[in-house]
């Protein structure tokens, strides 16, 4: 995949650069370590600027995440009640759970947007819960937009550093992203236990 990436990067630059970048937020498997320092080390051999590719990997990064965020919206709150209604008695999930979910997410949303836009995989994912609960979309934007800049501008610089040597630090962010993988299995199997035990002192 990186061969046909970097391939597309070359052929269609900035342009380029925003439509990968706004893929891989819909398709998180599509990895945006790759795009942003390859993207990077390509102003060290091309007339593309570290500020150029920044600023279209940015955009890349919004659009994706308003399709994502439109997705969300679309599913709304009362079709989850439906799903509940139908399934979460198998799951034991009801809809007071599902308000609980939906008002911590109202309370703290807009930092967990913020900083979600720095993990790997839950960046892109985020988006939706927020189209769910309603968030503001001007603030989603804003929060989304300078996550982004931080995450993408990081990647951009550091391959425009290490020039050639730019697969080094897909390498590194490759064994964070397994590190990041593996806190979110952990945290989510205590989250699991937690869930069954808080249900069953309820009962």
């Amino acid at each position: 995949m990186e061969n046909w990436i970097s391939e597309f990067m070359n052929e269609f630059g900035y342009i380029g650069v925003l439509l990968l970048i706004m893929f891989e937020n819909i398709f998180p498997p599509i990895p945006s370590e790759v795009i942003l320092t390859f993207g990077g080390f390509m102003t060290t051999y091309s007339e593309m600027t570290k500020v150029g590719v920044l600023i279209a990997a940015t955009i890349g990064s919004v659009a994706g995440a308003i399709i994502l965020y439109s997705i969300g919206l679309l599913l709304g709150v009362s079709r989850l009640e439906k799903l509940v209604d139908r399934w979460g008695k198998y799951l034991r999930f009801t809809r007071q759970d599902l308000y609980r979910a939906e008002a911590w997410f109202t309370k703290y949303g807009p930092w967990t947007v913020f900083f979600c836009r720095l993990i790997p995989l839950i960046r892109s994912l985020i988006s939706i819960p927020a189209g769910m609960s309603g968030m503001n979309f001007p603030l989603f934007i804003i929060l989304t937009t300078l996550g982004s800049l931080i995450w993408n501008g990081l990647l951009v610089w550091g391959g425009a550093a290490v020039g050639g040597n730019w697969e080094e630090i897909v390498s590194y962010m490759d064994t964070f992203s397994s590190i990041v993988y593996l806190l979110i299995g952990i945290i989510g199997i205590i989250g699991v236990i937690w869930y069954i035990k808080l249900r069953r002192k309820r009962a």
